[in-house]
């Protein structure tokens, strides 16, 4: 016994079935469903290479480039039409120049509205010999079938000239004025369907040109995105490794400073043990988050992290490398935190890289200087000596990145751009609490 189909003994549908169905669907919305719908035409954009460079009234002017497009070609047509011998001119004008001035605001009415004045104007101007389309329906109906594929899509555009050729193949056989008359039915499907190819290809271009440029700039974003993230990686691993030292000195002086006192009460003994208990726990829960941020294949460095006072060979190194770069300390050298020391030198550090890929052969100069409330830095370049004849290296873009958020890390200042003779400059201050200002 045959199972019934699962559709309640529905046959299933053929391909063919639906191709047509999902065909006839598309027609009804593109053409009938709501044809006289007010949708105006837009302004054009004027951030084009040419509108761009216009005048502020021009520009304004220049928005409306597409409906001046449109009026002149309405005006054409008229004056099409009206090249008349038998008919009533008067009327057949505006006949043909009505449809064209209507796709700026109803396009499927304006090509509807096309289609039913072909027949009027073809009665009215039946002496010129040709059939359907006598020359001013021609232009009026190529004239809309351009202007609404434009304003639409390929699939309307498909739809409009089947239509059109179905009204001219009905037209010739069964209401032709006479043998006598031409058939211009051939033409006009010729040159209807080169022009909604032309307008079809630009619709696909544009289209993949919006998405390149949408992917385009998701990628860009997602890049910045990553950028942050491996900085902010990159700063969390090396705070990670400076915390995590002082936070293991904090628990071994806690556990021997007992034994360097004679004698101790039980009160300072407990004090101590409390105090390394809370630095081991400290200790564990940052290297439980902290650790995190480490990659697989990250090794932790056997030297400590820099600060400023390796400030010195790093100018060495950049020195090897070809740039010649100066360096100045204004105010009294003292000892500043340990986060602030290190981000001062990675500071410095990737500021002289820049000047290296951007400016090779340029010399630079750094300023270090101790203030009250703060540190100071000063990083700048002048320009390269022969830009034309040497290339910069381009970079991965973090720097800027990098030293902003180590920057903002430390609720500091930072401005970054070019000088006036063409090189470029970083400024920065990074906040620092005294011990004084603590304690009040």
């Amino acid at each position: 016994m045959p199972t019934p189909p699962p559709d309640g003994g529905a046959k299933p549908r053929s391909p063919e079935f639906r191709l047509a169905a999902d065909a006839l669907q598309g027609l009804r919305q593109d053409l009938f469903h709501d044809a006289f719908a007010y949708r105006p035409m837009l302004r054009m954009h004027v951030d084009g290479r040419l509108t761009r460079r216009l005048p502020g009234r021009l520009k304004e002017y220049a928005a409306w480039r597409a409906h001046a497009l449109v009026a002149m070609a309405a005006l054409i047509t008229m004056a099409i039409a009206g090249v008349d011998t038998g008919g009533p001119s008067l009327l057949v004008g505006p006949l043909c120049a009505i449809p064209v001035l209507l796709t700026m605001v109803r396009p499927a009415g304006a090509f509807w509205l096309s289609m039913a004045a072909t027949p009027v104007v073809g009665v009215f101007d039946a002496g010129w010999g040709e059939w359907p389309w006598v020359p001013g329906a021609f232009a009026c109906h190529l004239t809309v079938l351009t202007v609404v594929a434009v304003r639409t899509r390929p699939r309307t555009a498909g739809y409009m000239w089947a239509l059109t050729a179905a009204y001219g193949l009905v037209a010739e056989a069964g209401f032709g004025p006479g043998a006598y008359y031409g058939s211009n039915t051939g033409p006009m499907l010729v040159i209807s369907a080169m022009v909604l190819l032309c307008v079809a290809v630009w619709h696909i271009r544009r289209e993949a040109r919006q998405e390149v440029t949408a992917q385009q700039t998701e990628t860009a974003q997602e890049r910045s995105k990553r950028t942050l993230l491996e900085e902010r990686t990159t700063i969390a691993r090396e705070l990670h490794d400076v915390v995590a030292h002082h936070m293991s000195v904090v628990a071994i002086q806690a556990e021997a400073a007992p034994y360097r006192v004679e004698n101790p009460p039980p009160e300072l003994e407990r004090a101590f043990a409390t105090i390394r208990e809370n630095a081991v726990a400290a200790l564990t829960e940052l290297r439980r988050i902290l650790g995190v941020v480490r990659a697989e294949d990250y090794e932790a460095p056997d030297a400590p992290q820099p600060t400023l006072a390796d400030l010195d060979a790093l100018l060495a190194n950049v020195r090897h490398a070809g740039l010649s770069v100066d360096k100045a300390l204004i105010g009294a050298v003292r000892e500043l935190p340990p986060g602030v020391e290190l981000s001062a030198y990675r500071i410095v550090q990737e500021a002289l890289s820049n000047s290296l890929r951007h400016a090779p052969g340029a010399g630079a100069r750094v300023e270090v200087a101790y203030v009250l409330g703060g540190l100071g830095l000063r990083i700048v370049n002048g320009p390269p000596p022969a830009p034309a004849l040497v290339k910069p290296s381009p970079g991965a873009g973090h720097g800027i990145t990098g030293m902003r958020e180590r920057v903002t890390m430390l609720n500091g200042e930072m401005t970054a751009s070019p000088t006036q003779d063409g090189g470029y400059e970083v400024a920065v201050f990074l906040p620092v609490t005294t011990r004084t200002e603590e304690g009040s």
